[in-house]
């Protein structure tokens, strides 16, 4: 597992043991910074279910103002803040070890970019959706990335966000949903 390009270009993250976290795939990593190359740059980004942080990562790497990193697992969200580290993103990034629901009700800021991939087969996908509308925490024209098992529905959209577009990398599905204007930033 690497980060792609950018500032940390090539840089190896550390991966927890075990199965409790499933990575990325460097695949599946590249179609979603294709979906959203020209979404980044000067933006604040919220990797919700971070496991090991690759994805903000990646995302601050090429260019994000901003990244907080939510993770449930003491020991996983350790693992985010060395990966921050070893790549120089630290200054940028924020790392919270708690349950994702609560840090959504909690949060009281605004994101562009939210990347949602939380365990398979969980239904968080969906709750997180839920969350991130009441709590209009999406900024206005933001995105939200959301990764899950093809063949498994992809979580419906809730207003004020529409689903874009939905894309295979094996056996991964990316679903991409975008904010409408209003509700303010």
């Amino acid at each position: 597992m690497r980060v792609i390009t950018g500032s940390a270009r090539g840089r190896r993250l550390m991966e927890l043991e075990g199965m409790e976290t499933r990575p990325t795939t460097d695949r599946v990593k590249e179609g979603i910074f294709n979906i959203i190359q020209f979404d980044i740059e000067g933006r604040r980004v919220l990797d919700l279910f971070a496991g090991t942080g690759q994805l903000g990562i990646e995302a601050l790497s090429r260019g994000a103002s901003a990244a907080v990193f939510v993770e449930q697992r003491r020991a996983a969200a350790g693992l985010v803040r060395k990966n921050l580290e070893i790549t120089g993103l630290a200054g940028r990034a924020r790392v919270v070890c708690g349950e994702a629901m609560a840090f959504l009700a909690s949060a009281g800021e605004k994101f562009d970019l939210i990347f949602l991939d939380p365990p398979y087969g969980s239904g968080l996908c969906q709750g997180a959706m839920e969350a991130i509308s009441k709590f209009d925490i999406l900024a206005n024209h933001g995105i939200i990335i959301c990764e899950s098992p093809v063949g498994q529905e992809a979580p419906a959209a809730v207003p004020p966000c529409a689903l874009h577009r939905t894309y295979r990398y094996g056996k991964t599905q990316v679903t991409s949903y975008h904010r409408e204007e209003g509700g303010g930033q």
